[in-house]
């Protein structure tokens, strides 16, 4: 059964913006559908990092996060480690950039972690739209975008140093971090959007980096970890194919937002995303309307310093 979400239009609380912008990120859903979330939780894990605008956004005291993608993770490690050298390295970038030094700087990528961090960030800014892809050498090969701006002024490697400095970051796959998810923690899964039959437009982005049978082995994932009692929250395409899998999984919501992956915006468009919320039993609306709640509320943290 689905039930139509009515986001919110703001977030409550002054957030860290994340550092990356990446296909199918969740800014919007962190900007827009925080009452979507369990009121309270013991820990925070995603398996699917990205851009990470969830865990920018619910600043979370204990936290999982992991990637199968391995220049992310060194990228997230380098930013907690090292978050000065990263803002050095990336204002040279950004005195330096034209296309030349683009496409000379994608061709090299570094080994030093910090460099190599640094490296994804400037491509990352710079690219088209964002969008991480490799070729069959899994070399990156996204041309240049329109995008100038290295330095962006809302950049606080430093404070989002701090908020990464107890978290464990992973380097593996979304199966292994889903079934290390226990009772108290609050799992938020955005994966890849592919559909059976190949029939979603954002597929042509996916298909070889998340196939039919991982959506399978995730759903099989899902029930697990929400039968040891973790309460999670999945994003994926409102289509025909993942609503079957997920019969009698929860609660089904549907959001909408606007499409990116376009060469202009005047073909990009409204998207219904569906949402399912493990914890929900299907019928009850009780969620479905916006909470004004502040993201510091919404899980149980140790004492630390405000960042």
């Amino acid at each position: 059964m689905s039930e139509t979400a009515s986001p919110t239009d703001s977030a409550p609380v002054q957030t860290l913006a994340p550092f990356l912008k990446w296909a199918g990120g969740k800014r919007w859903f962190a900007d827009r559908c925080l009452h979507l979330i369990p009121q309270d939780y013991r820990r925070y894990v995603e398996p699917f990092l990205g851009s990470g605008a969830m865990f920018f956004a619910l600043q979370p005291g204990e936290a999982l996060l992991s990637d199968l993608n391995p220049d992310l993770i060194n990228c997230y490690r380098a930013i907690r480690d090292a978050p000065e050298g990263i803002g050095e390295r990336l204002a040279e970038h950004h005195r330096r950039h034209d296309k030349a030094h683009y496409y000379d700087t994608r061709a090299a990528k570094p080994d030093d972690p910090v460099e190599r961090a640094a490296w994804f960030i400037y491509l990352n800014r710079t690219c088209w739209n964002g969008l991480y892809r490799v070729n069959r050498k899994n070399e990156f090969n996204v041309p240049i975008g329109t995008k100038t701006s290295v330095v962006l002024p809302n950049d606080d490697f430093v404070r989002a140093s701090r908020m990464l400095s107890d978290v464990e970051i992973l380097h593996q796959d979304f199966e292994a971090t889903l079934d290390a998810a226990e009772d108290g923690d609050f799992v938020f899964v955005d994966p890849p959007y592919t559909v059976k039959h190949n029939l979603n437009g954002f597929l042509k982005y996916n298909d070889k980096i998340f196939s039919w049978a991982d959506q399978l082995r995730l759903r099989d994932a899902v029930v697990r970890a929400a039968a040891r009692g973790a309460r999670i929250l999945v994003t994926n395409a409102n289509h025909v194919s993942i609503r079957e899998i997920y019969d009698g999984v929860g609660r089904h919501q549907v959001v909408g937002r606007a499409s990116v992956l376009a060469a202009s915006a005047a073909h990009r468009s409204q998207i219904e995303e569906l949402v399912i919320q493990t914890w929900l039993s299907a019928g009850v609306d009780d969620a479905a309307e916006p909470v004004e709640r502040s993201p510091r509320t919404l899980a149980k943290r140790s004492e630390q310093p405000a960042v």
